[in-house]
């Protein structure tokens, strides 16, 4: 007899197409029979050992974050209810150009110094990993949930190069390239990059475009947190259409955002470039956060020059003061790159976490208000946590535009990412928010999606973009990674004010078959594996 059957369900089933009635039978960790309520009159219905009624629950696939932080929090925290809570069976880590994977002894430690503040130092991790494919064989020791995982350009950098601002000699082209292919061939689905993040920010075009040469002959795609999401946003994204054009290489543009007052009301000119580069032929997606304000590092703000080296040598130059009055004059008023080349408004850039306690007290404030509670320049104020807090701090920044998020949700090429970052006392709510947020206020709130519709984006269509041809949709023979939940009260719990509550209205998620998320509780089920990328062919 099979495991399950799951009964009188309406099945929302990813692909964009209108919902049935059916109850949907699961063995084996795998989607067996479909029996649609119009077939069933007059014959037996499915059986199994286990019956779960489903009455006035959508069953749809487990959903997919494009766009996830998650890289440490999946050893550290088997537990994991921030993404299982919310209906994900599937992440994608190794985002923004940096992660612990390839690495040697030394780039370790300059990563795990570098990305504190998205993941923490790790000194609970045994990192007892250096290649991608270690990497993942980690994982599949037994997670809460499914994680793909793209190769970081930044960190391939550091590995081959240093943290020098210089173009690559050819023979450490020819090493990046190996260690690009060498992660591909270990399953890793594509490649990121973060070119406002050093050292990823210092190659130039034409090595990017090589180092996607590789990728597309593996079948993965390229992944860029590009070049601005501020002053040159638009630049910045035809900057990467035209790498992946000359590459041959699939596009998946990570959170796409238009930000800062310089793009208000913009998004329609970033849509109207994508249309025109699809309409040439170039494979493009794309994903975005349902939330307007960002969320980085402190020291990510800075100009690209004063972090030139790593971590320790951005800590020597904050502590010299002439060094420091460069990086204050290139942030306030020139617009450093690390800001996207608008002059940082530090009234829109909070602190969200630190890794020292005793800077607890500048949590939940803007750089600005701790600055006037103790009657300083809010550069004191920003310089004295980056030295202190050495790199950790790291802040939401408040330069999001509604219209501009709505308009890039609604585009053909969407999917939904969290960009979640796990990690300080008051994280942006992205992280246990985004996919009941989706469903709850953008769907059943505002109408901007059709629940079809908006399903389809969180599931089938990233799926299509990660090449993974048994996930994403409720069929026969496809993983068992699913979700149900309650359409009239699905919601994010997660506030600004209050972002570890976990959402209501998504009662059961299932991983490979087994309930992770079962009556609205974590159980200690860890099902999750990585997804290595499907070979060409």
């Amino acid at each position: 007899m099979d495991e399950l059957v799951i009964r009188d369900a309406d099945v929302v089933d990813g692909s964009g197409g209108p919902s049935y009635r059916a109850d949907v039978v699961v063995d084996g960790g795998r989607i067996v029979a479909i029996v649609q309520e119009a077939a069933q009159a007059g014959c037996q219905r499915p059986r199994a050992r286990r019956e779960l009624d489903a009455e006035g629950l959508v069953l749809s696939p487990g959903f997919i974050d494009m766009h996830a932080h998650s890289d440490l929090a999946l050893l550290r925290d088997p537990d994991h209810s921030a993404k299982a809570a919310q209906g994900v069976t599937l992440e994608v880590i190794g985002q923004d150009g940096l992660s612990y994977a390839p690495v040697d002894d030394r780039t370790l430690e300059e990563v795990r110094r570098t990305i504190t503040g998205w993941n923490g130092y790790g000194e609970d991790i045994d990192f007892d990993w250096r290649s991608v494919g270690e990497y993942l064989d980690r994982l599949d020791r037994g997670i809460a949930v499914n994680a793909a995982y793209l190769i970081p350009q930044g960190t391939v950098r550091a590995l081959a190069v240093g943290w020098a601002d210089r173009p690559a000699t050819p023979a450490e082209l020819d090493r990046m390239r190996r260690l690009v292919a060498e992660g591909l061939e270990q399953g890793a689905v594509g490649l990121s990059s973060g070119l406002t993040y050093t050292p990823g920010m210092y190659a130039g075009d034409a090595e990017l475009t090589e180092l996607c040469r590789v990728v597309a002959r593996y079948g993965g795609y390229y992944c860029p947190h590009h070049r601005s999401y501020g002053a040159g946003a638009q630049a910045a994204y035809a900057e990467m259409v035209e790498v992946a054009r000359a590459a041959g290489c699939a596009l998946h543009l990570a959170h796409a955002t238009m930000n800062f007052g310089v793009n208000e009301g913009r998004a329609p000119d970033l849509l109207a470039l994508l249309d025109r580069a699809a309409a040439d032929g170039v494979d493009i997606s794309l994903d975005t956060y349902p939330y307007t304000p960002g969320c980085t590092t402190l020291a990510a703000l800075l100009p690209s020059w004063a972090n030139e080296g790593g971590p320790e040598e951005a800590l020597r130059r904050l502590a010299d003061e002439a060094t420091a009055e460069r990086i204050r004059h290139d942030l306030e008023v020139v617009g450093a790159d690390g800001c996207h080349g608008v002059p940082v408004d530090w009234d829109t850039i909070e602190i969200s976490g630190v890794t020292d306690p005793a800077l607890a007290d500048h949590v939940g404030r803007t750089v600005l208000e701790s600055a006037r509670r103790r009657g300083e320049a809010p550069w004191a104020t920003a310089r004295r946590l980056l030295l202190k807090d050495r790199l950790g701090p790291t802040i939401l920044q408040h330069v999001g535009h509604e219209e501009n998020v709505r308009t890039i949700m609604r585009h053909r090429a969407h999917t939904g990412g969290s960009d979640g970052i796990l990690r300080g006392a008051k994280p942006h709510p992205r992280a246990y928010g985004t996919f009941p947020r989706y469903l709850g206020h953008y769907v059943r709130e505002l109408g901007v999606l059709s629940l079809e519709e908006c399903v389809a984006r969180l599931t089938s269509r990233p799926a299509a973009r990660l090449r993974l041809a048994d996930r994403g949709l409720v069929r026969e023979g496809h993983r068992a990674d699913l979700v149900l939940f309650d359409p009239a009260t699905v919601a994010a719990g997660a506030t600004f004010e209050q972002p570890r509550t976990l959402p209501v209205g998504i009662p059961y998620v299932l991983v490979d078959g087994r309930f992770v998320i079962e009556d609205g509780r974590r159980t200690d089920v860890l099902a999750g594996r990585a997804v290595r990328r499907t070979p060409v062919g």
